[in-house]
């Protein structure tokens, strides 16, 4: 099946003169130090520190700190440089959680900040996603342990001689529904591509997610980029390409002409668009960013507090027992290489539990699994089975899920009305 793929290409012009602005960016304390990027460079999330987010971390300079609350590798500079000609990449944490920067001073780009997906790879590995993302779906590889859907709440399916495309922004191949929201808020990457059910050839990767928030100028001459990586194309081999990231900007001052990119990887089919959001206070005269897709821009009260995270009272929603055996509270659904999040008994189906607090009874709660090999995904619609609490409102749902044999991600989703 083909599948068309609009890809839009915006250009902003700044012109409003450059005034003294106020903005605040929590957490900004500068305690990982500078970071200047002056040939190609990796940063391995690996090894920040466990820890919350807003504390100092000045023993630990440099490494980011990882919050299992916020799921991000929060990093605190005091200024970052990223010189011509020089690429910085990542190298994925083991919860593969996004990156954030919460930065005291100026950012400059002037070469390429970079969390493309992996494109991808031969049964039975896995093209990694950009951090934040999901991994692509498994492609053929011997009886009994053929193709895979691509991974993330958007994750495109395997069926029909074909691996679709993910979706995350705006719906791509044949991936479900859009996911997530324009503010980015909380921050989230795209989903990976369905894997060939024939063949050896996987999806790709789904596209990271990065917030990078300066309290100075923020300026971009360079490349910041979170596509999704491809799958393959051929007349008898076809994988779907990962879908697009999530890149968002938050500046006292915005500058640069340099692009922004989330878009989905190539294939049989590709991965459909990621989101980009812009928020800023003041911007220099004539600067002008190529974005793609089109973002979701705001201009910001001055003074102003950047928001972060979703607030305390927000909505929220986590899994609380798959087959009674309880999730634990960081989830890495690593599929074997680091053991299972919870071990069920064989069967045909059993019931999940999840928790919503500030959401509304009318919401839809979506259950998704996804197996590691030899089947499409399934998703499940929970029922409502009690209201815990008024104040705040915490409601207990319950999916029945299929089961398979093997490794399965296990994801939930939330539509309020």
């Amino acid at each position: 099946m083909r599948t068309l793929i609009l890809s839009i290409t915006t250009c902003f012009y700044f012109v409003a003169a450059t005034t003294q602005a106020a903005l605040n960016i929590p957490g900004a304390d500068g305690s990982d130090g500078p970071l200047h990027v002056t040939a190609n460079q990796v940063i391995n999330l690996s090894q920040a520190v466990d820890g919350d987010w807003d504390a100092p971390n000045d023993d630990y300079a440099g490494r980011g700190v990882y919050d299992k609350n916020q799921w991000a590798v929060v990093f605190k500079y005091s200024s970052v440089t990223v010189d011509a000609g020089a690429t910085l990449t990542f190298t994925n944490h083991l919860s593969r959680a996004p990156v954030v920067w919460l930065v005291s001073g100026d950012v400059t780009i002037d070469g390429s900040v970079n969390l493309n997906g992996k494109n991808w790879l031969s049964a039975p590995d896995l093209a990694e996603p950009g951090p934040g993302g999901f991994r692509g779906g498994t492609g053929c590889y011997t009886y009994g342990a053929c193709s895979s859907p691509g991974f993330g709440v958007g994750g495109g399916n395997t069926a029909s001689g074909q691996g679709y495309g993910g979706s995350y922004g705006d719906t791509g191949s044949n991936g479900p529904a859009t996911y997530g929201n324009p503010s980015l808020i909380p921050l989230i990457g795209g989903s990976g591509g369905g894997g060939d059910p024939d063949k050896v050839n996987g999806g790709g990767g789904g596209g990271g997610g990065i917030l990078i928030a300066s309290a100075g100028t923020l300026t971009v001459h360079g490349s910041i980029v979170a596509n999704g990586g491809s799958g393959y194309k051929s007349s008898f081999e076809q994988s779907g390409g990962g879908s697009g990231g999530g890149v968002r900007l938050v500046a006292d001052n915005l500058a640069g002409s340099g692009t922004l990119s989330a878009v989905g990887g190539g294939g049989y089919n590709s991965g459909g668009l990621g989101r980009i959001r812009i928020e800023y206070i003041t911007e220099e005269d004539g600067s002008d960013i190529q974005v793609t897709p089109s973002p979701s821009v705001v201009k910001l009260a001055d003074p102003s507090t950047a928001l972060i995270w979703p607030p305390a009272d927000g909505p929220s929603v986590r899994i609380l027992t798959i087959g009674e055996q309880v999730v634990p509270d960081d989830p890495l659904a690593s599929f074997g290489t680091y053991g299972a999040d919870a071990v069920i008994p064989e069967a045909s189906s059993t019931l999940v539990i999840v928790e919503t607090t500030n959401v509304e009874e009318a919401s839809l709660v979506q259950v998704r699994v996804t197996p590691r090999t030899n089947a499409g995904y399934s998703t499940r619609n929970a029922t409502l089975e009690s209201v815990i609490s008024e104040d705040p409102k915490v409601i207990h749902w319950v999916a029945d899920i299929p089961v398979k044999v093997g490794y399965s991600a296990v994801q939930v989703k939330v539509v309020r009305p």
